[in-house]
């Protein structure tokens, strides 16, 4: 033992290579990681775009994009821009809307692999988007027009997936839980309910889907401005005049 010490404090300079180099090792590993991730990431679209390959513009509702020129103009950039807007609108319209997202809880579920490539590539595009007053390169235009293709189509894909699975990842017990949440959602957004019911109503909801579906923050506040709708007052005639002093009993005449 007392040789390992002596040997320790003769060379302890030895610590600081050793340290670089574990370091280095960990940062090319952890490089490497991201590499691999990027790879994968960009072979999974690609898988995307294969299988939505019979998708035309037409079918799908969007504009096709403007091809990318070697100088870019601001229209095919605007168009880009207007393009990736319309995806996240659709988007939005899960997102801010409980009833569609108890329809389709997959849209909301990040643990599904294609809503995760979905948000994925929404990143992705949102991080390519020109900022205000912006014009981007040809070369930048065709990287943000490629990754807002990218964004369409796993929009797209994992769409029409959430359609079709709607809440089949939930047990018997669970799609009974939903469901009940669905027709309560009706009565708390329903105008002709009091405001004592829409309120008792909305608590069962957000007690149904607890552990379920989680609402953002954004459709919880959508969601409680319908509640707290007020119901159109009555109008009430006025009250009637009461006795003038010349009308009073016991008034001089």
């Amino acid at each position: 033992m007392h040789d390992i010490w002596t040997f320790a404090g003769s060379y302890w300079w030895l610590a600081f290579p050793l340290f670089g180099m574990t370091m280095g090792a960990v940062n090319a590993r952890a490089k490497h990681r991201e590499v691999t991730a990027r790879r994968r990431h960009r072979e999974q679209l690609e898988l995307l775009k294969a299988q939505s390959a019979a998708l035309s513009p037409a079918d799908s509702g969007e504009a096709a994009l403007p091809a990318v020129t070697t100088t870019p103009t601001d229209d095919g950039q605007k168009r880009i821009v207007a393009a990736q807007d319309a995806v996240t609108h659709r988007w939005l319209e899960y997102e801010l809307d409980a009833a569609k997202l108890i329809n389709y809880p997959a849209m909301s579920d990040g643990r599904q692999p294609l809503t995760a490539a979905f948000l994925r590539a929404k990143k992705v595009a949102d991080n390519l988007r020109p900022a205000a007053g912006e014009t981007l390169s040809a070369e930048q235009l065709r990287e943000y027009r490629d990754a807002v293709t990218d964004y369409e189509v796993a929009f797209d894909v994992a769409e029409r997936d959430a359609r079709r699975v709607k809440d089949a990842a939930f047990t018997a017990d669970e799609r009974k839980r939903l469901t009940t949440a669905k027709q309560l959602l009706t009565v708390a957004t329903d105008q002709a309910a009091t405001p004592n019911e829409r309120q008792l109503a909305y608590k069962r909801v957000r007690e149904e889907l607890d552990g379920l579906i989680l609402l953002s923050d954004e459709a919880v506040d959508v969601l409680e401005k319908k509640v707290a709708l007020e119901l159109p007052r009555e109008r009430t005639a006025p009250p009637a005049p009461g006795p003038t002093p010349e009308t009073a009993p016991g008034s001089a005449a």
